[in-house]
């Protein structure tokens, strides 16, 4: 049987996080989010109260919480950007002096951006990672994809980009994208699509991941 494609999951299959842990994994939200809130403040869409971002920490930290809780139980995502919104929107019903007109989708996707970079700085490629795609890559025929839970497209990107792996997909997925989770099945017949390939040659591809998600997903497609 001849292999059409091979897709892989990012975090723990291509990508390595040095020492996770949770406290890491929240020292790197903290950080980003204050990042963020340097930038709304500079833009002036919050004032410099010490009032006003305590409660968008509070709220923030909140609706994140709760969205990760939705999103793993519903498998639907909730964007960064979506949760920079709903924050702000909460603050200006609160009373808040919100200017909403310096609030735009790029403005948003800049504030996710802002809150993910501590992360990204701690996401690393796999010392076998790059010459694993480039033997694959040099395949005749052999259509390469990635798919990650993740609420922010361009930090995955990124990630990437800076690493110089980004040339060898034909096909960059996230949930933050296109809505769904894995193991929703749709999330893998949406790559697949995007790759060329149709349904039923779904047997004929790979999926490499970590999680019972990558599996669970891939199989409820065909996948091998």
């Amino acid at each position: 049987m001849k292999i059409k494609g091979i897709i892989f999951d990012f975090g723990f299959t291509l990508f390595s996080f040095k020492n996770p842990s949770v406290e890491k994994y929240f020292d790197c939200f903290k950080r980003g989010l204050l990042k963020s809130i340097d930038i709304l403040k500079d833009k002036n869409v919050l004032e410099d109260d010490d009032e006003l971002v305590k409660d968008f920490v509070n709220i923030f930290n909140k609706k994140r919480a709760n969205s990760f809780r939705l999103a793993m139980k519903t498998k639907d995502e909730f964007p960064t950007t979506l949760l920079f919104r709903t924050v702000l929107t909460i603050l200006k019903e609160k009373g808040y002096n919100i200017n909403y007109d310096s609030i735009e989708d790029e403005f948003l996707e800049e504030m996710a951006e802002l809150y993910h970079s501590c992360e990204e700085d701690e996401w690393k490629p796999f010392d076998e990672t790059k010459a694993t795609l480039e033997v694959l890559s040099n395949i005749s025929n052999l259509k390469i994809g990635l798919i990650s839970n993740h609420p922010n497209h361009k930090t995955i990107q990124n990630m990437l980009e800076s690493n110089n792996l980004q040339h060898f997909f034909d096909v960059i997925v996230t949930s933050a994208k296109f809505g769904k989770r894995k193991p929703n099945p749709d999330i893998f017949l949406h790559t697949l699509k995007k790759m060329g390939l149709e349904t039923h040659e779904a047997k004929d591809c790979i999926m490499v991941g970590d999680e019972a998600a990558d599996a669970v997903g891939a199989n409820r497609v065909g996948m091998q």
